[in-house]
């Protein structure tokens, strides 16, 4: 495919998305107007949930649900360490540490069994999380229901990071339900599975929660009367109750988000076939896609790869091999305590074997509902015929 590109996610964008922020254009609201609260309804109806509170970005909703839960200096947070590295900071931005549990190498995601075994020698030291934030990475939810008996067990909140799975099913029911979790957080990024240019939603079945995550995302203002220290002053009166910030949508990013939801239970089926098509491809070969659990139904944000017979130097050369056909092969994700600046918290090489194996192991490979057959089969040929 001599001059092609095929990257490994992009935005689909219809007529029908375009004509949706036309018409917030020509309206008179830009900003802070209805299509914000009817997107919020919208993914509130789709996740089975009681509330939705939109944002910015993905980054912001995982920042104020930290702080709507409390966490502040003093506590410590624990995440993946396979993640991008907003799943991490958003507790540092609230003064709290930082600490990661391995993943489960077949999967990717956050092992129920090392929490379990971390939980253990946290109490006997005095050092238990207040959240764990565990990472649907690529779309498949983490193994949510042992998760929150141990949340129960060691009484500690839970916000899931489902940046990559809107869509996504757990236990026959959409991620995003709170079932086994306070806050679910998902990311509208143009290379998620919809997007609203950029944005995010942190859903809950908690009122005060929500409440608490709205004012946030809004400088920590409220013009609703109960919520007040004294009577208002009058239909203009407001108040700023705490610190907060200026995390809010934009209705011309709703009503993109808004339509992106109507086509997306479209767009997870399409994914669903191209993964299967790359399953079958790579049966018989000594590519290992990530395992998928019989109680997920994966949203695959990303097709992600393990050449788990490949020594370093393979690996590198097999994705800027990809690279050179015009495949825009990937790698989701460094592991964060291999960052520099987590290295400088105190983080090492040895921390956390399966991430840093995973990292030598991984390659995310294009995937997204504008794929051509073509281009599926020539990704296949290219890097069976690179390993």
């Amino acid at each position: 495919m001599k001059n092609k590109v095929i990257p490994y996610g992009k935005q689909s964008i219809s007529q029908s998305d375009i004509d949706a922020v036309v018409d917030v254009l020509k309206s008179d609201w830009l900003t802070q107007g209805p299509a914000v609260p009817a997107f919020e309804s919208a993914i509130a109806k789709y996740c089975g949930v009681n509330y939705a509170c939109a944002t910015n970005s993905a980054t912001s909703a995982l920042h104020i649900a930290c702080l709507a839960l409390g966490v502040g200096e003093g506590d410590i947070v624990w995440t993946s360490p396979i993640s991008f590295v907003a799943s991490s900071n958003c507790a540092l931005y609230c003064g709290a540490s930082i600490d990661f549990v391995d993943i489960d190498l077949e999967t990717g995601n956050m092992a129920a069994t090392a929490l379990a075994k971390k939980l253990v020698l946290a109490k006997k030291r005095n050092k238990l999380p207040k959240v764990v934030i565990p990472v649907h990475l690529a779309g498949q939810s983490c193994d949510m229901a042992a998760i929150n008996e141990l949340a129960k067990e060691y009484n500690f909140k839970v916000i899931e990071d489902a940046s990559h799975a809107i869509g996504a099913k757990y236990k026959a029911k959409p991620v995003g339900s709170c079932d086994y979790s306070d806050i679910t957080v998902f990311s509208f990024h143009p290379v998620k599975i919809i997007t609203s240019a950029e944005g995010g939603m942190a859903v809950t079945n908690c009122e005060v929660l929500d409440k608490s995550m709205k004012r946030l995302r809004s400088h920590g203002i409220t013009n609703n009367p109960d919520e007040m220290t004294e009577p208002s002053h009058g239909p203009w009166y407001y108040q700023q109750l705490e610190l907060g910030f200026n995390y809010r949508m934009t209705d011309m990013q709703a009503a993109l988000g808004l339509s992106q939801l109507k086509q997306l239970d479209n767009f997870v089926s399409v994914r669903n076939d191209i993964a299967t098509t790359y399953n079958h491809a790579f049966a018989n070969s000594t590519v290992a896609h990530l395992t998928q659990s019989d109680d997920c139904y994966s949203s695959y944000h990303l097709y992600i790869v393990r050449l788990t017979q490949c020594n370093i130097e393979k690996h590198k050369s097999v994705i800027t091999g990809m690279r050179e056909q015009g495949i825009i092969a990937h790698l989701h994700y460094i592991p964060i305590h291999l960052q520099p600046y987590y290295q400088a918290l105190g983080f090492s090489d040895g921390d956390f074997p399966n991430a840093e194996a995973y990292y030598k192991q991984a390659v995310t490979i294009p995937l997204h509902p504008t794929m051509t057959a073509d281009e599926q089969q020539f990704v296949i040929n290219t890097l069976i015929g690179l390993v």
